[in-house]
């Protein structure tokens, strides 16, 4: 469902809240950019969409372990560790694909008048903060993991 309301968005949402993705305004641009930088910078807006699919993917594949009864293993440990992976390169996709955006959209600008728009919002920060509490929990689990085997050792 996801990309699909990224897709419909793209298809109906306004050129203002396309543009406040790539961190510029309506009047930042002098000429309308052409429908190839549309697409590109399109493109580079949906990435972090993709990348967290992907981390929801392994959280899918971790949360089965889980329910089967494998939480302190060094698969569950992995797995967590690629859900914070894939949400922390989501967070930073979305940053850089941003500027990336910017700069596509106000490549056929004047020499001078092309714009490089760095913006970093709440939203990046929550997200790098997500990553690395999942971060830590695979830790923990991995931690865990090696008590349960020591303790195996002992018995």
């Amino acid at each position: 469902m996801l990309p699909a309301g990224l897709v419909a968005y793209a298809w109906i949402g306004s050129e203002e809240a396309f543009l406040r993705h790539a961190n510029l305004f309506t009047h930042s641009l002098l000429t309308p950019p052409s429908s190839g930088q549309w697409m590109a910078a399109g493109a580079l807006l949906s990435l972090p969409l993709w990348l967290l699919l992907v981390g929801v993917w392994h959280a899918k594949a971790c949360f089965s372990r889980f329910a089967q009864g494998q939480v302190f293993t060094a698969e569950a440990a992995a797995g967590l560790r690629r859900v914070a992976g894939w949400v922390a390169a989501a967070a930073l996709s979305a940053l850089i694909g941003s500027m990336l955006a910017s700069v596509i959209l106000t490549l056929h600008h004047p020499t001078g008048q092309r714009m490089l728009a760095v913006g970093i919002g709440s939203d990046h920060l929550v997200t790098l903060f997500f990553a690395a509490l999942v971060w830590l929990m695979a830790d923990v689990i991995g931690q865990g993991q090696k008590l349960a085997e020591e303790n195996q050792g002992f018995v």
